[in-house]
């Protein structure tokens, strides 16, 4: 018998694997925006396109969702030109047209400045992440945008934790649904419940063209590669380990961390006024002591060789 598979049989396994990966996407997004409240009726959302294939999935899964969503919504892509060399300013206004989906491209020179302020082989992300997010912000509320969608999905969130735990000493990831903090603007991360294998075989399936993300080389990106390794060193003993991790930020137990602002730990005072409930276990016997009375302090309670009560 020929192990060769037919193609016609490849054909229909490829599209019964794209049409399960389109649902699982579609579910996880819808998922995400119903859990975090992520998008309201009447709301224009701006989706923010990097040219990578996250941006491209989140605007071609917002884009489906528009149309069988029970709200009414609009989409409007825009991209925010940096003016990096080697930048193909052409590629996203023809596709975005392509598509027929509103658009803007922004221009801003965010990379001249970052070049000029920031000495060679030192960091550029903070300030250029700054940059760009001041100038979203304000076209966002230029033309009337209510939310700002980013393309992070879980991987990011899961690396941006560790990023910030390693090299920050900060336990802080980044949020679904994020309020700015002049309270002028809501940003939404759409695909925070997607993995990211599965954004890059819709990226295949759906040919986006993708523009690489190698323009700077920074310092953060390759400490992000790191971590991304280290991940996936660890999913390939537990397929299911950065999952977990993304549901414990969903699932904080402030009083079993140490930050002192975000919980009391100074005023814990005692409380026996009422009855006690059983703690799940016979209580012990006291076995030996070297306590007496002549040595216990005042208040102290002695205790008998016997079962405590």
């Amino acid at each position: 018998m020929s192990d060769v598979t037919a193609p016609e049989t490849l054909d229909r396994k490829r599209q019964l694997e794209y049409n399960k990966l389109q649902k699982r996407l579609r579910r996880n997004v819808g998922n995400a925006i119903v859990d975090y409240n992520m998008i309201e009726e009447g709301d224009v959302v701006m989706a923010c396109i990097s040219g990578g294939k996250d941006s491209f999935a989140m605007l071609d899964i917002l884009l489906n969702l528009q149309k069988t969503a029970p709200i009414k919504f609009q989409v409007i892509a825009v991209n925010m030109d940096q003016k990096q060399p080697g930048f193909p300013e052409h590629v996203l206004p023809e596709y975005f047209e392509s598509i027929d989906v509103p658009y803007y491209i922004v221009d801003k020179d965010t990379y001249s400045v970052v070049r000029e302020k920031i000495p060679e082989g030192q960091k550029t992300c903070g300030l250029c992440s700054r940059l760009r997010r001041g100038t979203l912000y304000a076209f966002a509320e230029k033309i009337g945008a209510t939310k700002l969608a980013l393309g992070h999905h879980m991987d990011d969130i899961v690396e941006t934790l560790f990023l910030n735990m390693f090299h920050g000493s900060r336990l802080k990831a980044m949020p679904p649904k994020l309020r700015s903090d002049d309270l002028r603007n809501v940003v939404i991360r759409p695909l925070a419940y997607c993995r990211e294998s599965d954004l890059i075989a819709l990226a295949e399936h759906k040919k986006f063209p993708i523009i690489p993300c190698n323009l700077c080389g920074s310092q953060e990106n390759l400490q992000r590669q790191a971590i991304k390794g280290m991940l996936q060193q660890w999913e390939k003993d537990d397929v299911s380990r950065v999952e977990r991790i993304f549901k414990s930020i969903q699932n904080v137990s402030p009083s079993q961390l140490a930050d002192r602002d975000l919980f009391d730990f100074t005023n814990l005072p005692l409380d026996r006024s009422g009855e006690r409930a059983e703690y799940g276990y016979d209580e012990a016997t006291v076995g030996a002591s070297n306590i007496s009375t002549s040595s216990v302090p005042a208040g102290v309670q002695i205790v008998e060789a016997i079962q405590l009560s």
